[in-house]
This record gives structure tokens, C-alpha cells and sequence, in this order.
């Protein structure tokens, strides 16, 4: 209720003219609108065309024409499975495809003012035969994301300057980079080497006759941050170590301050508090974390150092 009352009506004015007169996507729903109005006795659906003619990697604004399709009746069997269909008067809500080139826009419109497009599949990591041939063809999402959140003097950055929509966009990010690392893992089960648990065999054995309800398991590799294999791993790791080494000497915990000069010099630059820069505050922490390791390793201030 406060936070309502404090909000300035001009401002939402104006970011109302701006998303109207510039964002095409507002243009594609008013020109929806427009059409239904027109047309009440016939059946409209809006597609948002999820593929795109220009090049991802260019800030290409994309036309009217080229977001969105107006059908009259039902959509066939060959259009993209991750096209945005929007109807009308169904009532009911629908589940945007994070890989849809719109749907970055459709979430955060005030991050992306003109409709730009977002993170898609098939975004081309370089033009250069040498390069596509060793490394990948295509710009990963975390590639997407670590690029359009760099701060850059040539450019003001709307996104980086979000504040606190800046958070929520960032674990936007976060989701979308772990979903498609989980939807790399579960489609290359075999190029990846982990065994296909389908678990007919075992079921088998035991007598089982009802195997209708039975599915195959994906296995996560342990290179997946997170997973069981992964903490397995690293605790495995660091027991051999310790029969190794014996137990440690000293533990230390080294924790960030947001009022080190690095980061209150960067934020005052960019009119920021602590929390509307965590990207900075990332950087800054594992730089100073990495000259301490360098520190202790090379100056031995707690002696030599054995692992």
C-alpha cells in the first residue's frame, strides 16, 4: 500500500508511451486487439514466431511481421514447438518457453524497451570455418548471459542498472543456464558415458510382471555442480587428501565486504548499493580470494604449504 502511494504516475506514463510507440511486441498485441474487435464472429489466435531470419549475435531489432502471425482457425502440426500461441478469451494461463526468442521481452519489457530479442538456440558462435570446426556451433546460454550482463563504456547497459529487477533477472539466468545443462545431460546420456537405468532387468527379477509404470533413470554426471556424484566426488577427493596429508593445520574463512574500496568505487560510479551489483562483488571476491591462496602458497606465511 506505502510503496503504491510513492509510485510516480508520470513515470509509468512515460514508460507506457515508450513500450507503446517502440516495443514491437505491445505493437503485435494492439494490432491483435485491433483485429479481434473487428472480427468478433471469427476465431483469432496470435503466433509469436520463435524463429528468426537475422543474425542473433547483432542487436537486430526484429519487425512486426517477423514476431508475430495472425491465424484465423487452427494451427497445424508445422509450427515450432516453442512458438507462443496466444487466444482469445481462453481464460487460461500458458506456459512461456524459455527459449523462445520473445521471451525475455514478454517478461522483463522495461529491461528489453524495444522487443529485442532474447537467448534462442540457434544463435551462430562464430562466422569463421576454423573456429566452428574445433568449438561449438552454436552460443551456449551461459555464453548469452555473460555477455549481455558485461559492463561496457561504450554502452549503457539497462540491465546491469535494474537494481532489483537486476537480481531477478539474474536467477532468471541461472535457471535457464542449469535447464539447458539438465536437458544436455538427459539427451546425450550415451556421448557422455553413464550407463541407461531402465530398470526392466531389476524389476524382472524380483517377480515383478507390472511394468507399465517403469521409465529409465538419467544418470548426472560428476561434472555437474550440485548432483550427487559431484559432492561424492569432491568428498572422496578430499578424504585422500587427508590420508595423504593428515588432517589440516588451520582453517580459514574468508568472507566479502562490501565497503572494500573495489566495489564502493565501482557502485558510487554507477549510482549502485551492494546489492544491485553482484556481479562485481563476485569478481572482486574471487580476485582477492585467489591473491591470498597466491599469498600462502608462494610468500609461506603459515609455513610450506604440502596441498
Amino acid at each position: 500500500g506505502s510503496e503504491r502511494n510513492n509510485l510516480d504516475e508520470d513515470v509509468f506514463r512515460g514508460l507506457k508511451e515508450l513500450l507503446d510507440h517502440y516495443n514491437v511486441l505491445f505493437k503485435s498485441f494492439r494490432m491483435a486487439r485491433e483485429t479481434v474487435n473487428q472480427h468478433q464472429q471469427i476465431e483469432v489466435k496470435m503466433r509469436l514466431i520463435d524463429r528468426r531470419n537475422k543474425d542473433g549475435r547483432r542487436y537486430n531489432l526484429p519487425s512486426t511481421y517477423e514476431v508475430v502471425a495472425l491465424v484465423v482457425g487452427d494451427f497445424d502440426d508445422a509450427m515450432g514447438s516453442r512458438d507462443i500461441i496466444v487466444e482469445n478469451r481462453s481464460r487460461r494461463l500458458q506456459l512461456i518457453n524459455e527459449l523462445n526468442a520473445s521471451y525475455l521481452a514478454l517478461h522483463y519489457p522495461i529491461l528489453f524497451p524495444y522487443g529485442e530479442d532474447g537467448y534462442r538456440e540457434d544463435i551462430p558462435f562464430s562466422c569463421l570455418k576454423r573456429i566452428t570446426e574445433r568449438l561449438r556451433k552454436f552460443i551456449s546460454p551461459l555464453g548469452f548471459f555473460k555477455y549481455r550482463m558485461h559492463d561496457r563504456d561504450c554502452e549503457i547497459s539497462s540491465i546491469i542498472s535494474a537494481r532489483r529487477l537486476y537480481q531477478q533477472f539474474v536467477v532468471d539466468a541461472y535457471t535457464m543456464v542449469e535447464g539447458a545443462r539438465l536437458r544436455y545431460i538427459r539427451f546425450n546420456q550415451k556421448n557422455l558415458r553413464t550407463e541407461l537405468y531402465n530398470m526392466l532387468s531389476d524389476d524382472v527379477l524380483r517377480g515383478d510382471t507390472d511394468l507399465g509404470s517403469q521409465g529409465k533413470r538419467i544418470i548426472l554426471p560428476s561434472s555437474f555442480t550440485g548432483g550427487a556424484r559431484y559432492m561424492v566426488q569432491n568428498y572422496q577427493d578430499a578424504m585422500a587428501f587427508f590420508r595423504w596429508t593428515s588432517y589440516p593445520d588451520i582453517f580459514i574463512t574468508f568472507t566479502c565486504n562490501p565497503k572494500w574500496p573495489e566495489i564502493s568505487r565501482f557502485l558510487a560510479e554507477k549510482n549502485l548499493n551492494p546489492e544491485g551489483g553482484p556481479d562485481i562483488i563476485c569478481r572482486i571476491f574471487k580476485t582477492k580470494l585467489d591473491q591470498l591462496m597466491r599469498h600462502v602458497r608462494r610468500n609461506k606465511m603459515f609455513g610450506d604449504v604440502k596441498a
